[in-house]
């Protein structure tokens, strides 16, 4: 009797379990599903032949990536690892890994290995306004790119790495991103007045980094993008910075809205018109606070300079006096007294001893993007001093 009773209790437990695991289970297509609700607000659909689910990893069988307006683009298998359904219906995935790229066109070739997504949330409403009705990814990476035309490599990327941190009190995000290691080989332009102006610049190859660091701020709506630079050897550093106001969850939202609107309407004048006066409309929201643009040298303002120079038959340094002579006359066309001089001096001091270049514009209290466009339309001269532009060299 007690064998039997003992039996009975682990034929029960293995049900239970069998039915647990048959509650618990994954559902592929329900996934999928949720996706393309929160995927399509921002630009297409993904549709697959087959969704196979083993555990807690979901494969997405022939892939295929379908534009809001356009043709379908072939992926491939997508494998999903270390999924997990949310308690109110969304989704958490660890990992998105993507099949290698392998496509020739024109007699070139561009593949690109190891590309993947990891920490992504799918929502299981994506029409709310709050955080959680966005679908969002933690890390976007992608292995090395390369461009081979006629047995030549003629571009390539090391890797890609791009970071996206919600903050502990959800109140913002931190953002950055690299993409290292960038290689261009110019050597092989054909056309004789490029291939002279490549030599004469030294720039038949070209090596740098891109990279971008910033934060985003819900509540208040503000963008602060405090690293958006080109870094490039034997050329110069280009940094953009800048920093808006406005840009809330509601405001992408209306935004998302706008665009599906506008793609779902089958007149595409109308629909373009109909675009304009929404983003007319959301603009109201905007203001801008500050943007710099900084460019420090590495050297190619002088070859620049002698290149420019040997074709007007003088040396770079003449070439250099003359545009120094020449900045105040054509400055004094623009018609900008309170920014004129102050550019002419900082152009002269970068052409004597080209170390760097900075625009700023700050001005005392945001600016609303209605004001800026409406000085740009109707006095543009008045930009600087709406702005707070200065102008500075070799600080």
């Amino acid at each position: 009797m007690t064998f039997y009773r003992t039996t009975r209790l682990m034929l029960s437990g293995v049900a239970f379990l069998s039915l647990a695991g048959s509650a618990f289970a994954l559902d592929g297509q329900d996934l999928l599903k949720k996706l393309n609700a929160a995927y399509t607000l921002q630009g297409g659909t993904i549709a697959a032949d087959g969704v196979d689910v083993d555990g807690t990893t979901v494969t997405l069988k022939k892939a295929s990536f379908k534009p809001n307006s356009g043709t379908a683009l072939p992926i491939g298998e997508i494998t999903l690892t270390g999924v997990e359904e949310d308690d109110d219906g969304g989704y958490y995935i660890e990992e998105a890994a993507f099949p290698d790229i392998n496509t020739t066109s024109d007699g070139a070739t561009l593949t690109v290995t190891d590309l993947t997504l990891g920490g992504i949330s799918i929502p299981a409403n994506p029409t709310g306004d709050g955080l959680d009705s966005m679908m969002l990814y933690e890390s976007a990476h992608s292995g090395p790119l390369k461009v081979v035309k006629d047995g030549a490599e003629v571009f390539s990327l090391g890797g890609s790495d791009v970071n996206l941190t919600l903050r502990e009190d959800e109140s913002g995000f931190d953002f950055d991103g690299a993409f290292k290691s960038l290689k261009a080989d110019l050597s092989k332009a054909t056309d004789p007045q490029s291939k002279e102006a490549i030599e004469k610049l030294a720039l038949q190859q070209v090596n740098g980094d891109i990279t971008m660091k910033g934060t985003w701020d819900l509540a208040p709506g503000t963008i602060d993008v405090s690293e958006f630079a080109f870094d490039f050897s034997n050329v110069g550093k280009l940094n953009l910075a800048f920093k808006i106001n406005g840009y809330t969850m509601p405001f992408m939202k209306s935004l998302q809205e706008a665009a599906k609107q506008a793609e779902a309407n089958q007149n595409k004048e109308e629909a373009q018109q109909a675009f304009g006066l929404s983003m007319l409309g959301l603009l109201q929201q905007l203001s801008f606070e500050s943007a710099q643009i900084r460019f420090d040298d590495a050297s190619i303002t002088k070859r620049a300079l002698d290149y420019v120079g040997s074709q007007q038959g003088m040396s770079g340094k003449q070439m250099a006096d003359s545009l120094k002579a020449m900045a105040p006359i054509m400055l004094a066309q623009l018609n900008i007294p309170e920014l004129q001089n102050a550019l002419a001096a900082a152009v002269s001091t970068f052409l004597d001893d080209p170390k760097s270049l900075t625009v700023n514009a700050a001005p005392a209290k945001p600016v609303p993007f209605p004001m800026i466009m409406g000085a740009a339309m109707g006095a543009p001269n008045t930009l600087p001093q709406v702005l707070g532009v200065k102008v500075s060299a070799n600080d």
